[in-house]
């Protein structure tokens, strides 16, 4: 994977990623991986779902899975129980695709636009695509956040009624200040498939800038396997 070193650290272990802080430009950690076993198996015994399903721990473990199938979940279940360790709430979902911003005033508010999660505390993002299309990342420095861009700024001005001074927090009330815009020829990275993140979000406590991320547009009728707390 071709890393951007300014904004992503790669670790080698689940305790290295849970241990090594973020610092400076370093907003997502990486643990690099490649693993065994079939995870479309897994995703193929739910492809009855239409469009996303929510899988527990039980759901998992009773899946009647070949021995490859079993592996995987293997791997699946050890991710879950090393998260929920350290206190975080995994979920892991089979899905079809997002509801995507179609009736969006100035642009689309939905996961398919670069934007930055905002948590009530400080704590990180953990994600992991097992099979399908991974989610992407672009460094801070080669993004700008779509609310400074002119032309953006001008169309949310005359969706605001309010006074100049309730300008910005309609702004952040209204999620428009998440999302960001690449620049032309910026490196845009996908996160794998396999690999387990760690990434920054929003929040005063925060040391470091939130980090840029999207979902992928997903193929058609390809299902992916996630998961994120």
């Amino acid at each position: 994977m071709q890393i951007p070193l300014e904004s992503i650290k790669q670790v080698a272990s689940f305790e290295e990623l849970i241990t090594t802080d973020f610092a400076g430009s370093i907003n997502a950690i990486c643990w690099e991986r490649t693993l065994e076993g079939d995870f479309a198996e897994i995703v193929n015994k739910l492809s009855n779902i239409d469009n996303t399903i929510l899988i527990d721990e039980e759901q998992l473990s009773q899946l009647l899975l070949s021995p490859k199938g079993q592996l995987a979940r293997k791997t699946l279940l050890e991710d879950f129980q090393q998260l929920k360790a350290i206190g975080a709430s995994p979920e892991l979902n089979v899905l079809k695709d997002y509801e995507k911003d179609e009736d969006y005033a100035v642009f689309p508010k939905d996961v398919y636009s670069f934007h930055v999660d905002r948590s009530p505390i400080p704590v990180a993002t953990f994600l992991c695509t097992y099979y399908g299309d991974s989610s992407e990342i672009v460094s801070n420095s080669e993004a700008v956040q779509k609310i400074i861009l002119p032309e953006i700024r001008t169309e949310l001005r005359k969706l605001y009624k309010g006074t100049e001074e309730g300008f910005d927090a309609f702004l952040i009330e209204n999620f428009y200040d998440l999302h960001y815009q690449a620049n032309q020829n910026a490196n845009i990275i996908q996160f794998g498939t396999g690999n387990l993140w760690k990434i920054a979000v929003d929040h005063p406590k925060m040391k470091v800038a939130p980090c840029i991320h999207r979902a992928p547009q997903e193929k058609s009728g390809q299902k992916r396997l996630l998961l994120i707390c």
